[in-house]
């Protein structure tokens, strides 16, 4: 049966805490040998709907949403959904285009958009899967409650690199069976197998760079507004 190598998790520098090119971007998923990659930038699609365009065949257009409780990842997503809605009124915006909707490192306990356990039970019935491994998660134990949750409550799990440099690409890949839009990736996620790495604690380094870069003048951002 074919299967497809297929990265769920990744940035460019439409995130505020990435550099990485749209160009280079796409040179580092042919050279890691990656089927299909969701470019998942912070709280806007708009890198990813131009490198759908560039790459239609690889890309599917993603988005990472930060929400009034904790981070949300989307795949198949038509348009930017904006940041610091509450969780149910970001599903509801996702659900309009039909996306595939994820739960961002849920537990990490180092990240901003962790999710409260009690906040993420209530919004559980209305997500499609929860990301059980993020290669970034300094801690492992924080992605092994992730996965234990997921399976506790019959979701799904996605795994992403999280990758905000192109040398982070395809660190975390799940095989998965060819699928073509949201329903048929949901068939397909039944039967992934993960390919997992976690990443060097340096690649955080990088991001935060990256951040100074910008506030510094010294890399400028696209034509598309930026969060963290």
């Amino acid at each position: 049966m074919t299967t497809w190598r297929v990265e769920l998790h990744s940035h460019t520098l439409y995130s505020l805490d990435s550099l990485t090119r749209l160009e280079a971007f796409l040179r580092a998923c042919e050279a890691r040998g990656l089927d299909k990659v969701a470019v998942t930038d912070h709280n806007t699609a708009e890198g990813a709907l131009k490198l759908a365009r560039m790459a239609p065949q690889r890309i599917i257009v993603g988005e990472e949403i930060m929400t009034s409780e904790g981070e949300l990842l989307a795949y198949f997503v038509q348009e930017s959904v904006p940041p610091f809605l509450s969780p149910e009124a970001t599903i509801e915006r996702l659900r309009a285009q039909g996306a595939f909707i994820s739960v961002s490192h849920p537990f990490d306990r180092l990240r901003k958009g962790a999710w409260a356990e009690a906040n993420l039970r209530r919004i559980l019935p209305l997500v499609d899967a929860i990301e059980g491994f993020n290669a970034r998660c300094l801690f492992p134990a924080d992605n092994g409650k992730a996965l234990a949750f997921a399976r506790a409550h019959g979701k799904p799990y996605t795994v992403g690199s999280d990758a905000h440099a192109p040398y982070e690409l395809g660190r975390a890949v799940l095989h998965m069976p060819p699928f073509s839009d949201a329903e048929s990736f949901g068939r397909a996620l039944a039967q992934a197998q993960p390919d997992e790495r976690l990443s060097p604690f340096w690649v955080h380094f990088y991001s935060k760079y990256a951040k100074w870069a910008r506030k510094l003048g010294v890399a400028k951002p696209p034509d598309a507004v930026l969060y963290s």
